[in-house]
């Protein structure tokens, strides 16, 4: 089980035609990965902070266009890094490791982009949760000032109810 989110580069095997790219080898890093699913943004669309209370899913997300600032937040309460934020920005081509014990969320901060999620848990809508994307404890700096947001994130609940009503993740 991995502890905090990891960045990697795979390899892209180039020729005349373009390139080929392994994304996940199940060998290199012993997930069960049984659920994918792609997403599809313009610039300034912020999606999450979202997470599930039961059902945790570790995320592998992988750029498939574009570029993206994502950010995730350990929602480990036993965890040093508890409530500790990590930013990455990520291109086309690079991948991302998320613990099931963290919230997640992007910024598309290209023209578009388009993100292919591998988990290895099922979404249950039941357990799906989010912490609002500007929440005021955890001052997470985003790039644009005109987010397109959906209802849901807006919506989202604030870093001290999540720390107050969910005993752990």
């Amino acid at each position: 089980m991995i502890k905090k989110p990891i960045l990697f580069k795979t390899k892209k095997f180039f020729d005349k035609r373009g390139f080929f790219q392994e994304i996940y080898l199940k060998k290199d890093h012993k997930l069960n990965i049984i659920f994918s699913a792609i997403a599809y943004s313009k610039k300034n669309v912020i999606r999450g902070l979202h997470f599930q209370t039961s059902n945790k899913q570790t995320k592998f997300i992988h750029v498939v266009n574009g570029k993206i600032l994502d950010v995730v937040v350990d929602l480990n309460k036993k965890s040093k890094n508890f409530g500790k934020i990590f930013k990455f920005r990520m291109k086309k081509g690079e991948t991302l490791m998320v613990p099931n014990n963290y919230a997640h969320g992007y910024e598309c901060i290209s023209d578009n982009c388009t993100i292919l999620y591998h988990l290895d848990n099922y979404r249950n809508s039941k357990a799906e949760n989010g912490i609002f994307f500007k929440d005021k404890e955890l001052k997470i700096k985003w790039t644009t000032k005109k987010p397109i947001v959906s209802k849901r994130d807006k919506s989202s609940g604030s870093f001290a109810d999540f720390k107050k009503k969910i005993k752990t993740i």
